[in-house]
């Protein structure tokens, strides 16, 4: 962990009768009227800033200072990206992790990172309780809570934006300015943005009407696809089990990875979701995120598994990324069930090494090419020309031995004994009646 932690003179316990309680602090809205607020509630609050990728990472140790001058006694700066990225998005990617098949798990992914680290941050400090700035109708108060007590489950968890009087944005806003705190939102443009280098969340605002389309100004990620270059972009992206590990043949970190690939989709117009989403506490909600290198790494990854592993595996494999997804999604990163599927996926990977060649234009990507040294493609079994090895005379035999219980139901059905003579029951033919749609078919008879 790289931390920097700000300190300011303690308060007396006169001042802080609750303790110290760590708050998980982004510079934005709702944290920085939190500093205020809990300190009005009788907590000494320390913050802690999680470096994730996101824009401004470099100027966390600015954040961590504002929150001091805002009252903060201690302000942890901990760079997570690397940590982020091998540990968390490396897993995702194996896991092919789409949630409701759409979306490749954005928040949901570094609340765990950033939970560890506050945890560990509140055992440092003597803190009683973790605080953070989530709402009562969004998934990140399931997750905060739900990690943070799987990883100390004595800990407090306090969600002061499900209890304060700060109602609206705009009554947030209009807080700040009677508190002399500096915010970067404005009721003009009053998106809720939640980023790091795996991409960006943006809701609020026009959004949350489905039948607007999303503003220009909501997107910053990704290029407008209209006016995306009108030469494609073709990237070959290297695996080794199943991690990244190379763009056109340069040897990266993940990070590094991830950003520069950031670059290329994005400037391809790749990434953009739009989605109706199913929330945990059980409403739905339009979504709008940018993500072009997760959509690539993840579009890339699924085709050279499909290479590389067999297809029970990746039938099998396919219904539990599902499950995957819902459980991190629902804040359940460290349970016992994920950590069986993680086991799992992993057990998988071992083969899922080569290259994938993707085709980026205009908001599209596009598998061309996939090789790998652990191919299961035979060209002698597939091909129809010459250099042919599949022996068709086994085709027979498979077909009858295939379909025998599919035979024997049908036998059964239709009351074919396989008896001969007069006594053997009356064959009854399955006869399939089609309901008239008002069009009457057209047949020609020709002898």
């Amino acid at each position: 962990m790289t931390a920097t932690a700000a300190q300011t003179a303690s308060p007396t316990s006169a001042t802080a009768p609750k303790g110290k309680v760590v708050l998980a602090y982004s510079g934005g809205l709702d944290t920085s009227c939190l500093i205020p607020w809990l300190q009005d509630e009788g907590y000494e609050v320390v913050c802690a800033i999680a470096a994730l990728g996101q824009p401004g990472s470099s100027d966390i140790d600015a954040i961590a200072q504002k929150a001091v001058s805002l009252g903060a006694t201690a302000s942890y700066a901990i760079d997570m990206r690397d940590e982020f990225c091998e540990d968390v998005c490396t897993c995702a990617i194996k896991a092919n992790g789409m949630y409701e098949n759409k979306y490749p798990l954005l928040s949901a992914l570094s609340r765990p990172v950033i939970c560890k680290h506050m945890v560990d941050i509140a055992h440092k400090e003597g803190a009683v309780a973790i605080a953070h700035g989530c709402t009562g109708k969004g998934n990140d108060q399931v997750r905060f809570e739900l990690e943070c007590k799987a990883l100390d489950p004595n800990l407090d968890i306090l969600g002061p934006v499900r209890d304060w009087d700060l109602l609206t944005r705009s009554q947030e806003i209009d807080y700040c300015a009677d508190h002399g705190i500096f915010i970067e939102v404005t009721k003009s443009s009053p998106y809720s943005i939640d980023e790091n280098v795996w991409g960006r969340a943006i809701e609020c605002g026009v959004l949350e009407n489905p039948w607007n389309e999303p503003p220009a100004d909501a997107w910053v990620m990704t290029d407008d696809p209209l006016a995306a270059p009108d030469a494609p972009t073709d990237v070959v992206i290297s695996f080794e089990e199943g991690k990244p590990v190379a763009i056109d043949g340069e040897v990266l970190g993940m990070f590094d990875l991830v950003c520069k690939l950031n670059q290329i989709a994005g400037a391809a117009g790749v990434g953009r979701i739009d989605m109706i989403e199913d929330r945990v506490i059980g409403i739905k909600s339009r979504e709008c995120y940018e993500q072009p290198a997760a959509i690539t790494l993840i579009t890339a990854h699924k085709a050279l598994e499909s290479l590389c592993l067999p297809g029970d595996v990746l039938a099998t494999k396919l219904q539990l990324e599902h499950q995957w997804a819902s459980q991190v999604y629902s804040g359940l990163w460290y349970s016992p069930l994920k950590d069986a599927l993680d086991a799992f996926f992993e057990s998988t990977q071992g083969t899922v090494t080569g290259e994938v060649r993707v085709r980026l234009y205009k908001g599209s990507c596009v598998v061309t090419g996939v090789k790998s040294q652990h191919s299961m493609y035979d060209f002698g079994l597939a091909t129809y020309d010459e250099g042919d090895t599949y022996d068709r005379s086994a085709a027979k035999g498979f077909m009858d031995l295939f379909g025998l219980p599919n035979k024997v139901w049908a036998q059964r059905t239709l009351g074919v004994q396989g008896e001969e003579g007069p006594d053997a029951p009356e064959v009854k033919p399955r006869v399939l009646v089609a309901v008239p749609s008002g069009a009457v078919a057209k047949v020609k008879v020709f002898k």
